[in-house]
């Protein structure tokens, strides 16, 4: 695997080394030995599963705060979509800047996302599967999210969301005074 960075600290692109031959494919996409080579050690305790059924469907930005806080592996299996992280700690180098990385099934990269960064992301295709491993347990009461059009962060889409939860869309706007988390 090779581990990349990005300009938020933390906020790893890996990309798996693919060995093809008449069979088929194949290629890792965790090695506990090669995470904690690169500094990743935290250990994964839940997997999630999104599907996704129509282009321009939009989740996002979740965080978990507090003794919830937590790291994400994220890759994605079926489709495509353009991930959007941002940087919500406080003492970071790149406090409330976002990237902007396309994962989809056929480059096949995953994102490391460090505690901290709010993770969203909106479907470039139809019938777009995304797996998350979490290094904490969700818990709804630890769980804070930002909309997608807050003017501190300046997410530009490449598209109006076609399919948004009443959650994410009516997410208030971080006041100007937001310190992070």
């Amino acid at each position: 695997m090779i581990f990349n960075e990005t300009i938020i600290s933390g906020l790893i692109e890996i990309l798996p080394e693919e060995y093809l031959d008449q069979r088929g494919s194949f290629f890792r996409t965790y090695c506990k030995k090669e995470f904690e080579d690169n500094g990743l050690i935290k250990e994964f305790v839940q997997m999630n599963h999104s599907i996704n059924s129509k282009k321009g469907t939009f989740r996002g930005f979740h965080y978990q705060i507090g003794p919830n806080r937590d790291c994400k592996l994220i890759r994605c299996i079926a489709g495509s979509a353009l991930d959007i992280l941002v940087d919500l700690r406080r003492n970071s180098e790149t406090f409330l800047k976002n990237v902007q990385i396309e994962i989809s099934e056929e480059n096949k990269k995953l994102l490391y996302v460090p505690e901290g960064v709010a993770h969203g992301f909106i479907t470039l295709k139809g019938n777009t599967q995304l797996l998350y491993n979490h290094t904490a347990y969700y818990n709804p009461e630890f769980e804070g999210s930002v909309n997608f059009k807050d003017p501190l962060i300046g997410i530009k889409l490449p598209m109006e969301p076609e399919v948004i939860s009443y959650k994410d869309a009516s997410t208030p706007f971080l006041t100007q005074d937001f310190c992070g988390i």
